[in-house]
């Protein structure tokens, strides 16, 4: 099927060629902002001093005009397209096919790219956008073909070599890869079939009937490969392979593949036991890439396999889920990896984007990658050998005692850096910032008879268990910004407990349940249960490892004056600037925020329309003026709700 892009009248032709003697530093070309996925800006014209005259310059409606004038049924079905969802082929009417709550909006993850004095981004409507970046004016639309949404984080773009143009890289929920010229928006010709090359091949299906595969987050391009990651199955857990692979950038040609799951006959395939390996699914990077541009190497954080909560199907370390891998970017090749997790059975995600840079000691500088997972461990390697630059020693951990399960004695724990998430929960840590939350929440827990757990604590059988980290906590998909000036890895984390228990089924697996909440949060509130901060914003002092600061990152609006600042769950990363300002939204709160990258100090916070669960991006446009901008819709795992569907730049009053 062809792209139908629908080009505006607003010329096309101006303002998309860049200015002559363009200027890089003034860009956000990738996701990470550089390959190596810092996210910092050399920019500077923000300072602590001035970012809190900060004011909205421009504000961009990603839904089209066309679906409030819809008539209703129309629009809904216009709506459900857009979110690539509907009901089953021949399901009847008012059989409840849908079950999830609508909203007039979607919600987007999206990180705008600007290149050459224009912007780049996906919507959440089926639709790739050019803007103009200092009036947020639309140069061109482009419709993709059939229900798949664009990924949810964004594209990226590829300057092009030799007589190919520019062009846009990007994946679909449905398992595609599209490719867009940067100037027009049209389909790529010469790219795949018109534009599209299918994801879904025999090979990554595993031989099965179509299984779910797509694509939620940006490829990213080396040279001129496109290597790309993808969302599979969590349940059951025989599906589609997570694999790695990479693809010519002016062909669409099938390059090479890098098996997150050894096939037999690949090292590490014993890792899963008898059996455990075949049609595995899981074990996939469904968030970012991320690659040593000068060295050609690039770094994939697996996820956890599948099915997350129990192993008994896969015993072993089961490689490479939870597993950081560094591989040659030509060729696909291991050079080493690291496991964060064996046997994972929490689903502890190493899904944020690894950062690149170098670790000063004494005189030496050693190219080190940072990762941190979903349980809010932080870890440091070197980035040419794969080993710590700061201690990690294995650590001794209780074993499940769920029937056929058997988890690894030992995980790797990092001994300088702390954990950056709540790791363990007793009765003296309730939450006590009112007397009734206090109250609610221990009548809660009795009610249900939950047991404390912590970090690699097992998940037992028909017992409610209080993990924490929970699988929405720590880490999560932000990741790092990298605040050169100051040395600093600043994150943002969340402490989001998890309560649940395994529970037996008639199949061959058992299944998860929780009571009431699957988080540790008191039902009908947006309240944890455990004392606060319950969101936080941390920086680490590469020099030493150690933690140079921490702060709560957000405001619960429910509680009374005085006790708001407990920090808030968040999702969505931050940015740092050669001036020392570092941004994020991320809370639930809906706020976007300006901190002092030195010392975690709030400078400047403006209420959004809706929470910006998106990592934000600084550009200097062609007026001199440098501009943040990030995407706010709500939405996510969260459940902010879905109130706007904007992009919103900031700059100084002019």
């Amino acid at each position: 099927m062809r792209l139908m892009p629908m080009v505006l009248a607003t010329s096309v032709a101006a303002g998309l060629a860049g200015p002559a003697g363009a200027d890089p530093a003034a860009d956000w070309p990738t996701y990470g902002r550089d390959k190596g996925g810092q996210r910092h800006s050399p920019l500077a014209e923000i300072t602590p001093a001035n970012v809190a005259a900060l004011v909205p310059a421009w504000t961009y409606h990603m839904r089209p005009a066309s679906l409030d004038a819809a008539p209703a049924d129309a629009a809904a079905a216009v709506q459900r397209a857009a979110e690539g969802v509907g009901p089953p082929p021949g399901a009847p009417p008012g059989s409840g096919a849908f079950t999830r709550q609508r909203s007039r909006f979607a919600g987007s993850q999206a990180t705008p790219l600007v290149v050459d004095g224009v912007m780049y981004t996906t919507t959440p409507y089926g639709r790739v956008v050019a803007l103009e970046p200092e009036t947020g004016r639309e140069l061109w639309v482009a419709m993709i073909p059939g229900p798949g949404q664009p990924s949810l984080r964004g594209v990226e773009y590829w300057p092009g070599y030799g007589d190919t143009p520019a062009r846009l890289f990007f994946g679909t929920r449905d398992g595609r890869l599209l490719a867009l010229d940067a100037a027009t928006g049209k389909p790529s010709a010469g790219f795949g079939a018109d534009g599209v090359v299918n994801l879904k091949t025999p090979e990554i299906l595993n031989g099965l009937e179509a299984r779910q595969y797509g694509m939620t987050s940006p490829p990213i391009v080396w040279n001129n490969l496109v290597i790309t990651g993808a969302a599979v199955q969590e349940f059951p857990p025989r599906g589609a392979a997570g694999d790695v692979r990479a693809w010519d950038a002016r062909t669409g040609k099938l390059v090479w593949t890098f098996h997150s799951v050894p096939r037999g006959g690949e090292p590490f395939h014993d890792s899963w036991g008898p059996g455990g390996a075949e049609a595995r699914s899981g074990a996939n990077v469904w968030g970012f890439l991320t690659v040593d541009a000068a060295r050609g190497i690039v770094y994939m954080p697996f996820a956890a396999p599948s099915f997350d909560r129990f192993g008994g199907d896969r015993p072993g370390d089961n490689l490479y889920s939870s597993t950081l891998v560094a591989a040659d970017a030509a060729t696909g090749k291991r050079l080493w990896h690291f496991q964060v997790v064996r046997h994972d059975i929490w689903d502890n995600d190493l899904q944020a984007p690894p950062v690149l840079f170098d670790v000063e000691k004494g005189k030496r500088r050693i190219p080190a990658v940072a990762i941190i997972s979903k349980n809010g461990l932080v870890f440091v390697l070197d980035r040419v050998t794969g080993k710590p630059i700061f201690p990690v020693k294995d650590q001794r951990f209780p074993a499940s005692k769920v029937p056929g399960e058997v988890t690894s004695p030992t995980q790797p724990i990092p001994q300088v850096t702390p954990p950056l998430s709540r790791t363990r929960f007793s009765p003296a840590d309730v939450a006590d910032v009112t007397p009734e939350l206090k109250q609610g929440c221990t009548d809660w827990i009795a009610k249900n008879r939950m047991v404390a757990g912590g970090l690699y604590v097992p998940v037992g059988f028909n017992e409610v268990t209080i993990s924490f980290p929970g699988l929405q906590g720590g880490g999560n998909w932000g990741g790092f910004t990298y605040a050169a000036d100051r040395r600093y890895l600043i994150v943002n984390t969340s402490d989001l407990g998890q309560v649940t228990a395994l529970v037996p089924s008639k199949g061959p697996l058992p299944v998860e349940r929780g009571p009431v909440s699957g988080r540790f949060q008191l039902p009908g509130t947006k309240l944890m249960c455990q004392q606060p901060p319950w969101g936080k914003l941390s920086a680490i002092d590469t020099r030493t490892g150690k933690l140079a600061w921490t702060v709560p990152l957000g405001v619960t609006d429910e509680l009374p004056e005085g006790k708001r600042l407990t920090g808030r769950p968040n999702i969505g990363g931050p940015i740092s600037t050669a001036s020392g300002v570092t941004f994020i939204g991320a809370s639930d709160d809906g706020r976007f925020r300006a901190f002092d990258s030195a010392s975690g100090r709030l400078l400047w916070e403006y209420r959004l329309p809706a929470a910006a669960h998106a990592t934000p991006a600084t550009y200097r446009g062609k007026d001199g003026r440098q501009y943040v901008v990030v995407t706010a819709t709500g939405g996510s795992f969260l459940d902010s709700p879905l109130t706007s569907d904007v992009v919103m730049a900031f700059a100084l009053p002019k």
